[in-house]
């Protein structure tokens, strides 16, 4: 039983021990209070072993999920992470678009947002790319 079932019988217990007499208006509204109050004590008590079982229920489909995502994602999961690693680790050969200079370096390591600089003629290896030079590139095709 719930702490409030239990309550609700003490409660009536002590109204049963102190004799209280059904011909006051006063002792009937009490007697009736506590059978209400043990009607939803009983309701209460309905709900949480409703709940208590759904939860349990819940869990158990979480756990075969879970299961069955390793399963079929499992292996793919890894392979994805070698895959990333592998593009980071590749060398790219880059031509400075000054002098021509061949760059190699790694995917991973280079910063777009950095200025990397020619070893051959110290000028900037990706040059920035002003707006309105862009604009101008984007209406030249129309003319």
């Amino acid at each position: 039983m719930s702490k409030l079932t239990d309550k609700v019988s003490y409660l009536k217990g002590m109204a049963d021990g102190m004799k209280l007499n059904m011909d006051k208006d006063a002792n009937k509204l009490i007697m009736e209070i506590l059978n209400a109050l043990g009607e939803f004590a009983e309701e209460m008590q309905a709900v949480t072993d409703a709940h208590d079982e759904l939860n349990e229920y819940v869990e158990s489909i979480d756990d075969d999920l879970a299961d069955l995502e390793e399963t079929l994602f499992g292996d793919e999961e890894e392979d994805d992470e070698d895959d990333g690693e592998e593009e980071d680790d590749e060398i790219i050969a880059y031509a400075c678009p000054e002098c021509g200079h061949e760059i190699e370096f790694r995917a991973g390591d280079v910063d777009l947002s950095e200025d990397y600089l020619c070893p051959a003629c110290g000028k900037p290896i990706f040059p920035e790319i002003e707006e309105d030079e862009a604009e101008d590139d984007e209406e030249s095709p129309e003319e």
